[in-house]
């Protein structure tokens, strides 16, 4: 009996071994949840201290407990793609999306790697997705669409965003970029009229069609525009840009001037614009003198402009034009109402002065601007040409010998310098300095051919 029981123990024993083992050492079995939430817990700590390798190895032992968990492909994911490791890092969001296409995470890893990786087709494609989750990628996809150079599609999607969810600055960068190249310029003019039909009410839109007809040489379209413009927003300042040129074209001067003080005062139109239009009259003005006047109340639009000093470049045109009485008109306003110390306005004029043979106010104003600049030699020689003309040949040489210290590598002054100094000791009666003088600057001419 005794050896019968000890056999059936035996026997349930050996049929029973994992209660054996866990008899022996219950430490050793863990449950398949508990090693899953280790490994995944150290996948975690290791990503954290930037140990991807290792984050990745537990993650691998996460995958065979839980093959079909889409969080453990997700961090795989992001561990590869944080270790540079494109390939494995797309493989594995991908994978993600396939067990759990709703989760938008998942395809945005997918579109890191993308974009990363330059892969912009690849980025569309992604990006179509994620917008399925938020239209806000939209915008991503304008840029994708630039990036890959569709840019009939992006323009499309720039006039529906544009439409949706109004302009933004880089939309609007993106669209100039666009239509710099005129194939795409007509699609753009239809989406305009559209637009103008749709919000009769909104400037914008006009302005931009009014550019690209003008842009095109279509200057009866502009127009056509600018008109409606006008009678839609009877206070749009920009109507007035266009109105401008056309009452100058049909010789309309007291309209065009209406138009012009409309587009000066605006705080809308910039400052490229204005200047255009100003230029505009001014050429008109040439043709049509009795507007002169208005152009002077015109320049005093320009008074604060840090950029341009209007009155001196008026004085230029006029210069150039050989119109010295209008040049020295309009320098001398210029230095009233800027700086009265701009040295180039200032030669500018005394040269005008010079070419109508006013030697007494260019002999008076050379010499206070000596005491201004004591080392320009350019004033010098005006002072000195002036008291020559003067006969006052004393000062005359006296101002330009102080001046021919400070000439420099400029052949041109020198030589002048030695022709006024020959006159002025001429006027002396040193017949000897003269010829030395008068040799000197031959002799320069000479050597600069």
């Amino acid at each position: 009996m005794k050896k019968t029981v000890s056999f059936f123990l035996f026997l349930v024993l050996l049929c029973n071994p994992a209660s054996l083992l866990a008899q022996t050492e219950p430490e050793a079995i863990v449950p398949d949840a508990d090693k899953f939430q280790d490994y995944f817990y150290e996948s975690l700590k290791q990503k954290g201290i930037e140990n991807y390798d290792k984050a990745i190895t537990a993650l691998e032992e996460c995958s065979k407990i839980k093959p079909n968990d889409a969080t453990v492909y997700f961090e795989l994911g992001k561990n590869y793609l944080a270790s540079k490791d494109y390939e494995h890092a797309y493989k594995s969001f991908d994978k993600a999306t396939q067990i759990d296409p709703k989760n938008k995470w998942f395809w945005l890893g997918m579109y890191d790697v993308n974009y990363q990786t330059k892969n912009y087709n690849q980025a569309i494609i992604t990006v179509n997705k994620l917008i399925e989750f938020d239209q806000v990628y939209k915008e991503d996809l304008v840029s994708l669409y630039m990036n890959t150079q569709q840019f009939d599609k992006a323009l499309d999607l720039i006039n529906e965003l544009n439409d949706q969810v109004g302009k933004s600055e880089r939309r609007e960068s993106y669209k100039m970029q666009i239509l710099s190249q005129g194939k795409y310029q007509n699609a753009e003019i239809t989406n305009l009229i559209d637009q103008i039909n749709k919000y009769p009410k909104v400037e914008s839109n006009y302005i931009a069609l009014i550019k690209l007809y003008s842009e095109n040489n279509e200057n009866e379209k502009a127009l056509d525009i600018t008109k409606k413009l006008e009678t839609e927003i009877p206070t749009s300042e920009w109507a007035q840009v266009g109105l401008f040129k056309y009452y100058l074209d049909n010789n309309e001067g007291q309209k065009a001037i209406n138009s012009m003080n409309v587009v000066l005062a605006s705080s809308k139109i910039d400052s490229k614009i204005k200047h255009r239009v100003l230029n505009e009259f001014l050429v008109f003005v040439n043709t049509n003198p009795q507007y002169a006047t208005d152009l002077e109340k015109a320049i005093s639009y320009f008074d604060n402009d840090p950029d341009v000093n209007v009155a001196k470049e008026i004085g230029k045109y006029y210069h150039n034009k050989k119109q010295w009485d209008k040049a020295i008109q309009y320098y001398e306003l210029a230095l009233k109402n800027n700086s009265s110390e701009d040295i180039e306005t200032n030669l500018l004029l005394l040269q005008s002065y010079v070419e109508t043979k006013q030697f007494e106010i260019v002999a008076k104003k050379a010499t206070a601007l000596v005491e201004i600049y004591p080392s320009q030699p350019q004033f010098y020689y005006y002072s000195g040409l002036a008291n020559n003309q003067l006969k006052q040949f004393k000062k005359a040489k006296e101002m330009l010998e102080m001046g021919m210290d400070y000439v420099v590598n400029d052949v041109i002054l020198e030589t002048n310098f030695n022709i006024q100094l020959g006159e002025a000791y001429n006027g002396l009666g040193d017949f000897k300095k003269k010829e030395m003088y008068f040799s000197k600057a031959n002799q320069l001419l000479k050597d600069k051919k």
